[in-house]
Order: structure tokens, then sequence, then C-alpha cells
């Protein structure tokens, strides 16, 4: 029998094993990695012989009992307590783990992972809203009433109340906190606890289920979601409902015929390091300068069909004689040169883009800049187009953990 723990922590692209290793996952495990991944595959991690192997995404998965946590890690640092924090850093900068609840800036619980979190986030914020009070809407209902109190269908009452003649099957308006809202939250605690294993969360979830009685079911469905306004009342309600969201449509119930549920919370590396360095850049530039993420630019038409377009990660001062243009990549070049396709990107980004600088950002133990010319398009000669690779050091620590952008800003993007 494959030993098994209740939690374990690895790395990006490490794998588990069923029969060797630190720490192993039980055949039942893997045969609920193998169901979930079935045949068209999901980009989380990939099969090996008796064993899973976890790709470039991050994040948290719990099978059966187990729960395991994905970390990122750039350097040679094992330390996975530091990377942990780090990701959570991450997450928080670019606005996952956004909050209301006053409370939530120090969680309670102090060992946390990652799941825990948004578990105690999610509780904090439905505390946060019964505090304030929760609101009502307005809901037609057709039932018995001992009370004749609003219009009776005439159908139902004959059919129902032949032996009951006290009762009446009546149709009303009620004004009460059994809405679509609520249906959602109450059916996020439940399923908060049929997941967590925390003994400190437990009574808090149970607390927060009686303050929902007779709250109906309802049918999960991302229309709903999508089609969502807030407004003054359900601004609040925001954060907690955009968890629930999370956790509701990553959970996926009966992935091995009936005996297994799954929830999975990743994040592809390579997007949270794309949006971590523009948001930790947006906050650090001057206010005369712009950044945006994503700009695309059209290069390509064909007689027939859609235009191609191009969009680098980030660009500063776009349309400006001072224009920048960075791409992120989440991984440690270990001293080597940056793949051809990447570099051929960055050539025409600043083509296109008409930019005085282009480069391509890493991330790393030390700030680093090295610079690198194109050769000339029509002799055999280095040309004065530049491209250079930039690493960015990411300052771990056990208090806090952030992006070093300091050097960055004044010695790349001289922009001070």
């Amino acid at each position: 029998m494959a030993d098994s723990k209740n939690s374990i922590q690895v790395f990006e692209h490490q794998c588990l094993w069923v029969h060797k290793g630190e720490d192993r996952i039980s055949d039942d495990q893997l045969k609920a990695f193998e169901s979930f991944y079935g045949d068209k595959g999901v980009p989380y991690y990939k099969l090996i012989n008796k064993g899973i192997q976890f790709n470039e995404y991050v994040g948290v998965i719990k099978v059966c009992d187990l729960t395991v946590e994905v970390l990122p890690k750039a350097d040679k640092s094992e330390d996975k307590v530091l990377w942990q924090k780090t990701l959570i850093n991450m997450l928080k900068t670019v606005g996952i783990f956004n909050i209301h609840a006053p409370s939530s800036s120090t969680l309670q619980l102090k060992s946390n992972s990652i799941l825990d979190l948004y578990f105690e986030l999610f509780i904090n914020e439905i505390e946060y809203l019964l505090h304030s009070g929760l609101i009502k809407k307005y809901r037609k209902v057709e039932r018995n009433a001992l009370a004749l109190k609003g219009a009776i269908n005439f159908g139902k009452h004959i059919q129902k109340n032949l032996v009951h003649q006290e009762c009446f099957y009546v149709r009303q308006t009620v004004y009460d906190i059994d809405h679509k809202i609520h249906q959602l939250i109450y059916k996020t605690i439940q399923l908060i606890r049929v997941l967590n294993t925390n003994p400190i969360l437990t009574s808090r979830l149970g607390a927060l289920e009686l303050n929902f009685p007779g709250v109906s079911d309802c049918a999960v469905s991302e229309k709903f979601f999508n089609n969502l306004q807030y407004n003054r009342k359900t601004e609040p309600y925001k954060n907690s409902l955009e968890i629930a969201h999370l956790l509701l449509f990553n959970y996926h119930p009966d992935v091995s015929s009936g005996n297994t549920d799954l929830l999975a919370l990743m994040f592809d590396m390579n997007l949270l390091w794309e949006q971590y360095v523009y948001v930790s850049l947006r906050k650090k530039l001057p206010k005369e300068y712009t950044i945006s993420p994503q700009s695309r630019k059209k290069f390509w038409k064909p007689e027939k069909g859609y235009n191609s377009t191009m969009a680098p990660d980030i660009v500063i001062n776009k349309d400006k004689e001072n224009c920048i243009v960075l791409d992120t990549k989440w991984k440690n070049l270990n001293g080597k040169n940056p793949s051809p396709e990447d570099l051929r990107q960055l050539y025409v980004y600043k083509k296109y883009f008409k930019a005085t600088k282009v480069a391509l950002v890493y991330p790393g133990e030390h700030f680093a800049i090295n610079g690198g010319k194109y050769y000339s398009e029509t002799i055999n000669d280095i040309s004065d187009h530049e491209c250079s690779v930039v690493t960015l050091a990411i300052e771990k620590n056990k208090k806090n953990s952030k992006i070093v952008l300091d050097e960055f800003i004044e010695d790349y993007l001289q922009l001070f």
C-alpha cells in the first residue's frame, strides 16, 4: 500500500508517484487524477507511469482526502514556505484575493494552505455581510397557507385541500432572503463544509448555516454570474460571489464513477507572472506615464477571414516617442539565451509599435539586464535594434514577498 498524506506541497513540473518519492499518492488518488484527466486531458498535469507530473499551473487540487499545493519556483531556493507566501502575495497583488471584510487583512489561520485561505476569506466575507444585514428581495410563491393572504389558486386548492379544509392554496408575493444570491452563497457554504478539513473553520461554517434558514437549493449557472449586475445594495456581495463562482465552477463531483470529488483551483503561472509584473509596475510608475496590458495591433489581413493581431504583454507609453514594449516569461533561463521565437517576436513588436526599447522579462534571484542587438536585415553586421533580457528579483521573506522594481524602473526604463 502506497504511503499517503492529507497534504502535500510540490513545485511546478515536479512529479508524484504511487511507488517512489518522499511524498506519495495512493492508488485510489491516482485513479481519481486519471479519471479527472479523462480522454481530453487537463492543463494542470500530465499522466506518467504510476504517477502524475505537474505543468506550469500553480495553486491547489483537492482529491479524495488529499490536498496538493503546487507552488511556483524560479530559482534554486527549495523553501516551500517562502514560495507559498510568494504565490499568495502574487494572487493578492493581481486582485484574486480582493476582500471587503476588515478582518481579512489579518487572517486567523497561521499555517495556511491556499485552499484554507480561500475558505477563510469566503467565511470572513459572509460574516461581514451578516453583520451588515442580509438584503431581502420580493419573490412570487405558491403554497398552502393557514391564512388567506394573496390570490387563491382554485385548481390546486381543490386538488390539495379536500381533506385539509383549514388551508388555502394561494399565490403570494413574499419579501425575504430566499433569492438566487443567497442560494448560491448557501450552496458554497455547504460545499466548503464537505471539503474543509480545518477544525478552526468547522464551527464558523456551522454558525453561518444557521443564518440561512429555509433558503432553497438552486442550479449553478454560468449565465447567472455573467448577467449579474451589482447595485448599491448588492455591491458588498461582489467578493463573496467571486469566491463562490471560483469554488462552484472548479468543483468536479463524481469524477470517478461517483466515488470521488475533486476541486482544482489552478492558475497559469505565465499569465499570473504577466499580471503580477503589470500591476506592480502600474503602482510604481509616475502618473505621467501610461501602461497598457495586451495592446493589440493588426499585422496581417487575409483575402478571406479575420485579421491577425499581435498583443505584447505590456506596453508603456503606447504611441509615444518613448514607447517601451515588455514581454513576460515565467521561466529560469539558467544562463541560456531566450528562444529564437521569443526574440523574433520582440523584433516585430519593436517595429510595429515604434518602440525605443523592447525586453523579455524573467523572474530570478537578482536584478540583471543583459542587452543584445539584432543583426542587420541586409548585411551580416550588428544593427542598432536592441532587445534586452531583464531578470526581476523576487524578494522572499516570511512576512512579505514582493517583486523588486526600483532598479528596473531607474536603470532600464529610465522613467525617473
